[in-house]
């Protein structure tokens, strides 16, 4: 197996992945010299229990149909065969194990990273891996180290690192609002994506 020095985790629920989150994936992957990103589809994320989940496979192939075109980009299946809740402390726990002696990168949005004080063990998390934390432009940066500060320890703080990205305003509840209204959703997300979830009736 390779030694990677740096690699970069896009945690996300990808319901479906979109541009937004592959120009996030590019720019971390340029700005912190990582050697390659994980793209990892949730299996079931705690946090959104609250709606119906598409189903983790249709996840899991938009985002391989996402990321085939990209070769620093490839996906995994840890979460989505993972029984019960996709916790990130299991995931960065396992990619710990397999590569021993590389720095992770936990590329995700700033408002994920908002609910941090939530996860499951996050002192271990933060201890454990970089939390890159996507925001849109104009996204008030002092908004979350105001709001963090305090509830964990500043060289924690440190291992949060802002990131500003333009495509971000596109998101992936918007464009299931818009295939369930019968409205485009070209150039929002790859074509191959679209073709999938036009053909498998998704979202509708």
């Amino acid at each position: 197996m390779k030694a990677w020095k740096r690699i970069g985790l896009m945690g996300g629920t990808f319901d479906p992945i979109h541009y937004g989150h592959l120009v996030a994936a590019e720019g971390a992957r340029h700005s912190f010299a990582l050697d390659k990103v994980i793209f990892v589809p949730a299996g079931r994320p705690p946090h959104k229990s609250a709606r119906q989940i598409t189903d983790p496979y249709h996840r899991f192939i938009m985002t391989e149909l996402a990321v085939a075109s990209n070769p620093y980009f490839e996906t995994s299946t840890i979460e989505v065969e993972r029984p019960g809740y996709s916790y990130t402390i299991d995931t960065v726990r396992q990619v710990r194990e397999l590569y021993p002696h590389t720095e992770i990168y936990f590329i995700t949005g700033a408002d994920a990273v908002l609910e941090i004080l939530s996860w499951k063990d996050v002192d271990e998390l933060l201890e454990m891996c970089w939390f890159i934390a996507a925001t849109r432009p104009g996204y008030p940066l002092g908004n979350l180290r105001s709001r963090l500060k305090g509830k964990i320890k500043e060289s924690q703080m440190e291992r949060i690192i802002p990131m500003e990205v333009p495509a971000l305003a596109i998101s992936s509840t918007d464009i299931r609002a818009r295939v369930r209204e019968g409205r485009p959703i070209k150039y929002l997300l790859p074509e191959p994506v679209e073709a999938y979830i036009l053909n498998r009736g998704l979202y509708k």
